[in-house]
């Protein structure tokens, strides 16, 4: 993301050497950190925001050699992203879960995005990562509107050997991820997790269903699943999705394909919930667990 930007910050930084680094004399610095966060897909306000802590880490400490300087405004970067994806209420569905069960507590998770995102193979990864983990699980299969869509996440049920609650094409959505909770309850199954049909998050009728769905499955967790490669459009999508159900939490596909990153750093601005997983493939096994520390050292250029 940043090998643009170490150039013009060089330059911008060769006039601050030996003098106290105030707002004057770091503002082209800041323009161009500015200019380069948004070219690389990070929201007007989120790029604003890390100038800004940015400025308030380096103002009125002395400047060095340009090396230190740079070294220093490198820093004071990687610090303001760090506390930007670093959430003040961090998620670990796995841990979530697990106090759950401690307590006797069933755990439902739904999963909410657009089409085309890796929403339902990303369900079929969190089903994988529970089921490794000594979870119990059931999928609702509540996307009743892309054709395909049953016999898609069935498909994965099948090879990770998970029970699939479903209806037709046309069902209401709702009462299968109540069906599901209600068979997990019966069951006494750890886990539901509920796919749900990809919409626009222009369509208001399509997001009021969804609402549905919530209002009805009574979810514990609410988890975006964006493209890391829609860049300010996945920002959009999580602020409607938020807007409309309140989530707790977004996972980012294509990550391994993102040569920016700008995705993450805007949605967890931009929704002050936490990025959770993160997808690096297509298998099973190809989810991680967002590491705020990896993310913002990868976005720097740094090992």
């Amino acid at each position: 993301m940043f090998e643009r930007l170490r150039g013009a910050l060089d330059a911008a930084l060769t006039k601050t050497v030996t003098k106290e680094l105030s707002e004057k004399n770091l503002s082209e610095a800041v323009w161009q950190l500015q200019l380069v966060l948004i070219q690389n897909d990070v929201a007007v306000e989120a790029a604003e925001h890390i100038c800004e802590l940015t400025k308030k880490r380096l103002i009125g400490t002395r400047a060095g050699r340009l090396e230190s300087v740079s070294k220093r405004f490198r820093n004071a970067i990687y610090e303001s992203i760090l506390e930007i994806l670093t959430p003040e209420h961090p998620l670990d569905p796995l841990q979530f879960a697990s106090e759950r069960r401690s307590k006797g507590e069933l755990t439902t998770i739904m999963f909410v995005g657009v089409n085309g995102t890796g929403k339902t193979t990303t369900l079929a990864k969190v089903a994988h990562l529970f089921k490794k983990n000594g979870f119990s699980i059931v999928i609702a299969a509540s996307d009743t509107f892309r054709a395909g869509s049953i016999e898609q996440i069935e498909l994965h049920a099948q090879k990770l050997g998970v029970k699939i609650i479903k209806q037709d094409y046309g069902a209401d959505a709702a009462a299968i991820a109540f069906d599901a909770v209600a068979h997990a309850k019966a069951k006494h199954i750890d886990i539901v997790l509920v796919d749900t049909a990809g919409r626009m998050q222009s369509n208001k009728n399509l997001l009021a269903e969804m609402a549905k769905i919530a209002r009805v499955a009574e979810p514990d967790l609410k988890l975006f699943v964006g493209d890391a490669l829609a860049g300010n459009d996945a920002l959009s999508q999580a602020r409607e999705f938020n807007d409309a159900i309140g989530i707790d939490g977004a996972i980012l596909t294509k990550i391994d394909a993102d040569p920016s990153g700008g995705a993450a750093l805007s949605i967890a601005y931009v929704t002050g919930r936490p990025v959770v997983y993160v997808g690096t493939g297509q298998g099973y096994d190809d989810l991680q667990r967002f590491d705020p520390q990896w993310f913002a050292r990868r976005l720097l250029g740094e090992s």
